[in-house]
């Protein structure tokens, strides 16, 4: 028997991950109040039950019960009943965007301003957040990506760190990302501008990945940089992070971020322990300003 609960923040896409683990063979309930969550897991664990996999939504729609929850888990533990915790996060600024540009209203923000529904809702939510044993942030996540995570932990069984890891290239002219943890200056390399067959290209393209690799510079920079996140990551998970944004930037964040973010995401997806993602924030606006 798999018996997850999943919980967290209202916007953070509990419900998205419910229909997935659905498709992926799990009984689902959502919203089950939570006095019935013990005696749910009884009957769900009994002899003549054919369910082996069971996903359970519990979130602030519990009201003042939720509270409770702490209690119930303890006593389910105490009886030798194994469960998993899956928490989903997200900023507080991706979550007010979702919540605007589904037009809904908070559930603990009534007629008053979502943020201060969010704030209320991570207060109450601490306690189970300090249980779980994935914490997903989906703020940087497609829906693919939340599968894919969801896929590694429930379905193919392995081993996962509560860290999901963005290699992001952008371009200084836009702005440094506001997300950024770590950020690194590579305007110091040659830039492709200047080439006229490579201005159009990208990143993307061999022949500007070529032509920022062949600097001594930019392969020892790119090695420095691997064994410096080589050494963070791990320490960052010991720490409790669950997101971590490394930002590499040029000047318009098409040729030689692009490149170098590539590289970096190359070297570093041999490692399972976390989940990566490279993004290229700035890659077309070059070509959108011109037109």
């Amino acid at each position: 028997m798999r018996f997850v609960i999943v919980t967290g923040m209202s916007g953070a896409g509990k419900s998205t991950a419910l229909r997935m683990l659905e498709d992926m063979g799990y009984f689902c309930v959502d919203n089950l109040p939570v006095q019935f969550v013990g005696k749910f897991a009884e009957l769900i664990n009994m002899p003549s039950s054919e369910v082996t996999k069971v996903a359970l939504g519990i979130d602030i729609r519990s009201g003042h019960a939720l509270e409770e929850m702490g209690k119930v888990l303890d006593d389910m533990k105490a009886s030798g009943f194994k469960y998993e915790v899956l928490y989903l996060d997200a900023s507080d600024e991706v979550l007010v965007k979702r919540y605007k540009e589904t037009r809904r209203s908070h559930p603990l923000a009534k007629h008053g301003r979502v943020d201060s529904g969010i704030e209320a809702e991570r207060a109450r939510l601490t306690f189970m957040k300090k249980r779980a044993d994935y914490i997903l942030d989906t703020s940087p996540l497609l829906t693919r990506e939340l599968k894919a995570e969801l896929e590694k932990i429930f379905v193919n069984n392995q081993k996962y760190r509560n860290l999901f890891v963005t290699v992001l290239s952008f371009g200084f002219k836009y702005g440094i990302p506001s997300d950024s943890d770590l950020v690194f200056d590579v305007r110091f390399l040659p830039n492709p501008y200047y080439i006229d067959e490579l201005r159009p290209q990208t990143g993307n393209d061999k022949a500007v990945q070529d032509f920022v690799m062949e600097t001594e510079q930019a392969v020892q920079f790119l090695d420095k940089l691997e064994d410096m996140v080589d050494f963070l990551i791990p320490n960052y998970i010991i720490e409790g992070k669950n997101q971590l944004v490394i930002s590499i930037g040029c000047t318009g964040g098409k040729h030689r971020s692009v490149t170098l973010a590539n590289k970096l995401y190359d070297r570093l997806k041999k490692c399972q322990d976390y989940g990566l993602k490279v993004e290229h924030r700035d890659i077309e606006k070059d070509s959108l300003r011109k037109r």
